[in-house]
C-alpha cells in the first residue's frame, strides 16, 4: 500500500459522473485541493451515454466538454480513474480513505492512436452501448472519455492478443505487468457522487425483456438513437434488423411498485416524451409511438415540451399499466395487453418494438459505505455524517439539471468543513 498522497485539506469526490465532476470542480476553483475518484476507466457517467439531453433536444457533449476544459486547466483536481473505495474511517476533518485501483494495462505514455486495437482480434460486449454490440477487448471507451488513454480488457492478458497489442504501440505504453493497486488518502471531507443504474428489467417478468429480443430498456434505446451508438442511429428491431417504425413506450417499468422500485424515478416521463422525437425524426410522418402511461409527470419547465409532443400527430398516449406482453411468432411483434383505463377498454395491441422506462436504482450496493451513513428506504443515502455529504443522484432520483445544482450545494458544505478545519488547526 503506498503512503498518503493528501491531507486533511483535501476533499475526496467518490464518482466521476456529471454530479462528481461538478461537486469536484466547483471545490477546485474555490482554491481547494480534490481527489476525484471513479471506478469506470473514464469520467462522464451516464450522462456521457445519453445522446440528448430533454427539453431542449440539445447533445450532452457540449456541457461535457465545457467540464473536461475545466478539469484538464485545473491543478487542484486529480482525476482516479479505475478506483473503488474500499474503505473509509476517521472523523469530519480527519478522514483515511483506503481505494483500489484495478489495472488499465496502458500507461501515461498513451497517445489514443487505436494501433492496439487493431493488433486485437477479441471483442467484448460494449458497456457504453449497454452490451447492444461489440467491441474489440483493446479500446477507448468513447470518443470523449477522459483520460484519452486506452484500456485493454484483463481477459487478453496473458494471451496472444495481448502480446499482439504491446508489439503493436509505437510508444511502449501497453504495460502488461500492472498490478492491483491500493492507496491510502488523508481527506477532510467525502461527497458520494456515485449515481444511478437503471433497474433491472429482466425482473419484470409479465413484459418478457429477458425472453423477447424486441423488448429493450430507454437506456439501451437512447444509445440507439445516437448516431454513434450500435446501429449507427437507425431504429432497428434487435430480433431481425427490421426498421422499427410503430414503437411503444412503457411508462413506470419497475417504478412506483411495491414489488420493485417504490419511487418515482421523475426523468422517465419525460425521457419517454423525448424518445418519440427521435422515431418522428427517423421516420417523418411514417412514424407511430405510443405513450403507455400511469400518469405524465412533466413538472415546471417541462410542461411546454409535454405539450408539444402531445401535439405531435406521430404520437398516442394510452391511460394504462401494460399487463403483459407476448410475442407474434409469425411477424416478430410484441403484443400488449392491459386496460385502457379512460374507456376501460381491452387491448392487444401490436407494435415492432417496446421500450421500457426503467426506473433509477441507486448505484451504491457492493459498496462498504461508513457506519454513519443512512439510507432511505429506496437506497439512496439519506445522511451521510458531519464530513461526509451526497451528491446528485446518490442522493436521490434526479435529472441532469437538478442533480447539478444538488452537487453543487454539496460541494459547498465539503468546503466549508475543510474551511473550519483548517481554522482548528490554525489555532
Amino acid at each position: 500500500m503506498s503512503a498518503s498522497i493528501a491531507t486533511s485539506q483535501t476533499i475526496l469526490v467518490v464518482g466521476g459522473g456529471i454530479s462528481g465532476m461538478t461537486a469536484a470542480l466547483e471545490a477546485a476553483e474555490c482554491g481547494k485541493q480534490v481527489i476525484l475518484a471513479e471506478k469506470l476507466p473514464t469520467l462522464g457517467g451516464r450522462t456521457a451515454q445519453l445522446y440528448r439531453y430533454f427539453p431542449k433536444m440539445c447533445h450532452p457533449t457540449c456541457g461535457l466538454e465545457i467540464n473536461l476544459r475545466r478539469l484538464k486547466g485545473n491543478r487542484n483536481v486529480r482525476v482516479l480513474t479505475m478506483a473503488e473505495v474500499s474503505a473509509i474511517s476517521g472523523t469530519r476533518g480527519d478522514y483515511t480513505a483506503t481505494l483500489k485501483i484495478a489495472p488499465r494495462y496502458v500507461n501515461e505514455k498513451c497517445t489514443a492512436c487505436g494501433d492496439c486495437s487493431k493488433a486485437v482480434s477479441a471483442e467484448i460486449p460494449n458497456p457504453y452501448n449497454y452490451g447492444l454490440d461489440k467491441m474489440k477487448a483493446a479500446y477507448l471507451p468513447h470518443g470523449m472519455a477522459y483520460p484519452q488513454r486506452y484500456v485493454l480488457d484483463p481477459s487478453i492478458v496473458g494471451t496472444p492478443d495481448g502480446e499482439a497489442a504491446k508489439a503493436a504501440c509505437k510508444v511502449g505504453a501497453v504495460d502488461l505487468g500492472m498490478q492491483e493497486e491500493m492507496i491510502e488518502l488523508k481527506v477532510g471531507a467525502v461527497v458520494w457522487a456515485t449515481g444511478w443504474k437503471p433497474y433491472d428489467a429482466a425482473k419484470i417478468q409479465p413484459y418478457g425483456y429477458d425472453r423477447f429480443a424486441n423488448v429493450i430498456t430507454s437506456v439501451e434505446f437512447e444509445r440507439m438513437c445516437d448516431p454513434h451508438g450500435p446501429t449507427g442511429g437507425r431504429i432497428l428491431r434487435p430480433s431481425d434488423g427490421k426498421e422499427a417504425k410503430n414503437v411503444a413506450f412503457i411508462q413506470c417499468a419497475g417504478s412506483r411498485d411495491e414489488n420493485h422500485l417504490r419511487h418515482c424515478s421523475r426523468i422517465c416521463c419525460m425521457a419517454s416524451l423525448k424518445q418519440t422525437q427521435y422515431v418522428r425524426e427517423a421516420w417523418g410522418d411514417d412514424a407511430k409511438s405510443t405513450i403507455y402511461y400511469i400518469d405524465i409527470r412533466a413538472i415546471d419547465r417541462f410542461e411546454d415540451f409535454y405539450r408539444k409532443v402531445q401535439q405531435d400527430a406521430t404520437v398516442g398516449f394510452v391511460k394504462s399499466k401494460v399487463a403483459k406482453i407476448v410475442q407474434d411468432e409469425k411477424t416478430g411483434d410484441v403484443v400488449l395487453h392491459g386496460v385502457d383505463t379512460e374507456g376501460y377498454n381491452r387491448y392487444a395491441t401490436p407494435h415492432d418494438l417496446a421500450v421500457l422506462a426503467v426506473g433509477m436504482e441507486p448505484s451504491i450496493k457492493g459498496i462498504k459505505l461508513p457506519e454513519d451513513i443512512v439510507l432511505d428506504s429506496s437506497g439512496f443515502i439519506e445522511t451521510a455524517g458531519e464530513g461526509m455529504f451526497s451528491a446528485g443522484c446518490a442522493t436521490n432520483a434526479l435529472d441532469v439539471n437538478r442533480a447539478v445544482q444538488n452537487a453543487t450545494a454539496a460541494s459547498l458544505r465539503a468546503i466549508q468543513v475543510i474551511n473550519k478545519t483548517a481554522g482548528t488547526e490554525a489555532a
